[in-house]
């Protein structure tokens, strides 16, 4: 291989995205880099200016305009961070949220667009060649923090999220199919019946993979939400992908005008319970029942949204 071999693929491949963009309305009205930024805000809810600006490798003062921007269209907010009061971070309002989840959409529809023009079996081989692409040129470095990002769930993840509930309780701790059973109930309701605006689901990815989950629903008490099926596979633990799954559910129900946010678990997913209390979840109740093949301790945690954000 050659220079001028990764220039011609580059000058290739600019050109592929550029047909997806062919009529300029895919991010109107905001630029590519604009809808840069507003995608790295939605998929981190805990961001700053100096996070974004290491993250897309911007200058700082084309990143202030663009934010004086947002913020004078009414998508973001900003305030000092609670950690570092020089530091600012950055959040994305309602309104912002809607912008950003409009752009995805119009994305994920042109790619859609351009992916139904390659056969059906041409497609496992080229995911496996972007895939080579990614890992040679990262020159096998193991995954980071910000390779993870959360995103809305896609055609077929909520599937996914049955099968890995399954296939990782059984493998980690013996459990039989009756969680097969409830976890597919559980997702079957939110498919069939939810409030987007009061529900909602976080899809983790990496390197193009899903590789952890949560869902926030109503519950049965007024005003009160419910954290449920927080997943993270084994190969994304460590990069702070739990942490983020549960800020994000912490943070919508806040924003959703929720009063409680409330979760069941079990004892024995001892680290699934520090990341629980490390977000100001207090446990109230916990009793032994027999459930999934196995004598278990059944755990009822609380957080008041009341409080201040962690």
């Amino acid at each position: 291989m050659t220079v001028q071999d990764i220039r011609a693929f580059n000058r290739f491949y600019t050109n592929v995205i550029g047909a997806l963009d062919y009529s300029r309305r895919l991010y109107a009205p905001y630029t590519l880099t604009e809808s840069r930024v507003l995608y790295e805000l939605a998929h981190s809810p805990r961001t700053d200016a100096a996070d974004l600006r290491a993250e897309l490798s911007l200058d700082a003062g084309y990143l202030s305009r663009i934010l004086n921007k947002f913020e004078q269209d009414g998508l973001i907010e900003r305030a000092p961070a609670r950690q570092d009061p020089r530091r600012r971070q950055v959040t994305l309002t309602p309104r912002g949220r809607e912008t950003a989840a409009l752009l995805a959409e119009r994305a994920n529809e042109s790619v859609g667009a351009l992916l139904a023009t390659v056969p059906a079996a041409d497609r496992p081989r080229l995911a496996e060649a972007m895939l080579t692409v990614r890992e040679i040129l990262s020159e096998g470095r193991p995954p980071r923090r910000e390779d993870a990002v959360l995103r809305e769930p896609a055609p077929g993840d909520l599937g996914w999220i049955v099968q890995r509930n399954a296939a990782l309780y059984a493998a980690e701790y013996g459990w039989n199919a009756d969680y097969e059973g409830l976890v597919a109930r559980i997702v079957a309701d939110f498919a069939g019946d939810h409030d987007p605006h009061l529900e909602r689901v976080w899809i983790a990815e990496l390197d193009g993979r899903p590789v952890g989950c949560v869902m926030c629903v109503r519950d049965e008490a007024p005003a009160t939400a419910r954290l449920r099926l927080l997943l993270v596979e084994p190969e994304a633990r460590g990069l702070g992908v739990g942490d983020r799954l549960v800020r994000a559910v912490v943070d919508f129900a806040r924003g959703a005008g929720y009063r409680e946010l409330v979760l069941w678990t079990n004892d024995v997913l001892t680290a699934a319970r520090r990341l629980y209390r490390r977000h100001g979840f207090v446990l109230v109740a916990e009793r032994p029942h027999r459930s999934f093949g196995k004598d278990l301790v059944g755990q009822d945690w609380r957080l008041d949204l009341h409080t201040a954000p962690g």
